[in-house]
Order: structure tokens, then sequence, then C-alpha cells
């Protein structure tokens, strides 16, 4: 099986939306989750290829950045916000073999917390 089909399998197969963010907050992937979350619930058009902020508002987008500037230092995880449908948002670093970034991924989790 081809390594990318794989890889995109599994990332189909979790039950939140992930979604993979260039250096410069273009979005390079989406899972199935995610697709529906951004075209389905909130009518976005196709958005691979285009800039992250184009379906977060100023809010967010200052969050992001700041997020950003922390990762590019070498942070690990950092928790963004809780959404409407109560859902944590995390951004995850992507790194390659020499350490440098190469994007990021925002995750998407349950709150259980009350």
């Amino acid at each position: 099986m081809d390594k990318d089909k794989m890889m995109s399998y599994i990332l189909d197969s979790f039950p939140y939306p992930v979604v993979f963010v260039d250096c410069e907050h273009i979005i390079r992937y989406m899972n199935k989750t995610a697709k529906y979350h951004y075209h389905e619930e909130r009518g976005y058009r196709e958005l691979i290829g285009r800039s992250l902020f184009e379906c977060h508002n100023e809010r967010s987008k200052q969050m992001i950045i700041s997020a950003f500037e922390k990762i590019k230092n070498h942070s690990n995880e950092i928790f963004i916000g809780v959404t409407v449908k109560n859902q944590r948002i995390y951004m995850n670093p992507v790194r390659d073999e020499e350490g440098e970034l190469i994007g990021y991924f925002e995750r998407f989790e349950l709150n259980l917390q009350k």
C-alpha cells in the first residue's frame, strides 16, 4: 500500500477534524472529518491551497499567530481554545528529520471536563 494513502486512511479514521497547514498558513491537508466540518457544517468551499485565515475570525487569527510564534521556537503542542461544540483545539508542530518546522496541524478533541 502507498504510504501517502495509508496515512490519509489513518487520519480519515480519526473522529475529529485534523487540518495540516504549512508555515505560510496555507492549508495543505484536511482529513475527512475536517472537510465535513468546514464544507458541510460551516459552508466553505474547497480550502486546500488557501489561507487558514479565510475560515477564522480576527480573534482566532491572532491566537493562531501567537501559538505559531511559540512553536517556531521549538515549543510542543499548544492549546488554542474551546469551540462552541465544546471541543478543545490544539496546534501541533510538524518538523522534518532535521527538526525544522514545516508546518502545523490543528486538531480538535472532545472537552470532557465539566
